[in-house]
């Protein structure tokens, strides 16, 4: 079997991995890089499409399939069956090109055999909902991409089984390291019950609305929002894009739209949709808490909202800002490179400041020893990591590869 990393041995953004064994090749994700624009042909790597068996991905973000729509139609899409209902959930609201998922789902260490290719998921704790690491084994050898995950989310128990449990046998380990360029090696991140804990403080003190600002498929965040409303009695307002994706889960144990404590709000620009797209089967699913600009001043008054930048000019009708506040609970480099601009211009036009309240996705680094300790793998391969440098330092057995060069397992 042999390796290739198109994009990733010294970037995070745009993963992508093609093996090779009798002939018939097989892609681990095939991501759409940071600030890449989705419709460029050209940052498709160049894949053996004639023998591709199909392509794996390890979890619903972008950087991991927003390229996927460029493969051919029929070309098998292995993915989580809730992570692919995420990702089909959204695209109406964001309208991204998909592909035809054409594929058996992966299923937690439930191996598929694709080609000369054995993949067995391994399901692992990240931001991302539905996120596994992959077992590929094929002639005799076994490479372990770990794909994007952390032990300080709320689902830390499938890293502990994962050291328990772990796959034997390695012969490389592709080992992802986002937080080595963001986090010092000894120290580490907040878990989401931490992230419970300090939100529930600032919301029993707080007067007005809370607007909290994370991505709607960041499912473990807003697992963290609800509970704190919980306990200090305050309702959490979602719109109908984040409603979608909730139920896109089909997990009973994840909040939903018509959940005790949630309220529905339609901004403009998403009734503009729905009546544009004729979503009013999908309004209507999610509208049994509805509330509308008039009842934002009272059933609203002290609630927290999942806030999106379309909602800033139905708040500024509503006038219902008075002692508001505003917390930020995504990637700080989102504002370092401006992408929040206008936010950060209507934020200060009312008087509210930027509360920081987050925790990564990714592994830190004593995490990421961990999982290499507990594989032992005979080479370690740096992959999804501005800071490959860096690894020489950490493991054993490092081995650093180029974009675009083959290899050996």
């Amino acid at each position: 079997m042999r390796a290739c990393i198109y994009r990733g041995a010294k970037q995070i953004g745009g993963s992508c991995v093609e093996l090779e064994a009798d002939n018939h090749s097989l892609l681990l994700d095939l991501g759409l890089p940071l600030e890449g624009d989705p419709s460029d042909k050209a940052l498709v790597p160049p894949i053996s499409l004639d023998n591709l068996c199909g392509a794996v991905i390890s979890h619903p973000h972008i950087d991991h399939y927003g390229l996927l729509h460029h493969l051919p139609e029929q070309t098998p899409v292995l993915i989580g069956a809730a992570a692919k209902r995420i990702i089909q959930s959204a695209a109406p609201f964001t309208g991204q090109a998909l592909p035809a998922f054409v594929g058996p789902s992966l299923k937690d260490r439930q191996p598929i055999d694709l080609g000369p290719f054995r993949i067995t998921p391994h399901l692992v704790d990240h931001s991302a909902y539905d996120a596994y690491a992959l077992l590929i084994e094929a002639n005799g050898k076994r490479l372990f991409y770990s794909g994007d995950f952390r032990a300080h989310g709320r689902k830390g128990h499938l890293h502990k089984r994962m050291l328990s449990e772990p796959p034997t046998n390695i012969d490389a380990l592709l080992l992802e390291g986002s937080s080595l360029s963001r986090l010092n090696s000894d120290a580490c991140f907040p878990s989401e019950s931490d992230l419970e804990e300090v939100l529930t403080a600032q919301l029993s003190v707080a007067s007005g609305i809370t607007l909290f600002q994370t991505s709607a498929q960041n499912i473990d965040r807003l697992v963290t929002v609800y509970r704190a409303c919980r306990r200090t009695g305050r309702p959490i307002v979602i719109d109908l894009y984040t409603a979608a994706i909730l139920a896109a889960t089909e997990n009973p144990h994840i909040p939903q739209s018509h959940w005790p404590g949630v309220l529905l709000y339609l901004p403009r620009r998403q009734a503009i949709q729905v009546k544009r797209n004729g979503w009013f089967d999908l309004l209507k699913r999610h509208s049994s808490h509805r509330i509308y600009n008039d009842e934002l001043k009272t059933k609203a008054a002290n609630g927290v909202f999942i806030f999106r930048p379309i909602m800033m000019s139905d708040l500024d009708k509503a006038s219902c800002l008075n002692e508001a506040q505003f917390i930020y609970s995504q990637w700080a480099g989102y504002l370092a490179k401006g992408s929040y601009s206008s936010m950060e211009s209507w934020l200060e036009k009312h008087g509210l400041t930027i509360n920081y309240l987050h925790t990564s996705g990714h592994a830190s680094a004593s995490d990421l020893r961990a999982l290499a300790e507990a594989l032992r793998p005979k080479a370690l391969v740096p992959i999804h990591s501005f800071s490959a440098e860096h690894y020489p330092m950490l493991f054993d057995n490092v081995i650093l590869r180029k974009d675009g060069e083959w290899w050996e397992v």
